[in-house]
């Protein structure tokens, strides 16, 4: 059986960029599901999504 090695917890979601965030919000009821602003989706037939605001993947 191979080991494993877990170092770390991170979260990228609609509700925060880190652990903490992500856990306030959750505990606060709040949803990250809402009409999606950074892009043209109106030839989909949902406009409503969960996106990531304020993310960099470059930081």
């Amino acid at each position: 059986m191979n080991r494993v090695v877990i170092t770390g917890i991170g979260a990228v979601t609609p509700l925060g960029l880190d652990k903490n965030t992500l856990w306030k919000n959750l505990a606060a009821g709040r949803s990250g599901i809402s009409r999606v602003e950074s892009i043209d989706v109106s030839a989909y037939p949902s406009q409503i999504g969960g996106e990531i605001k304020d993310f960099d993947p470059h930081v």
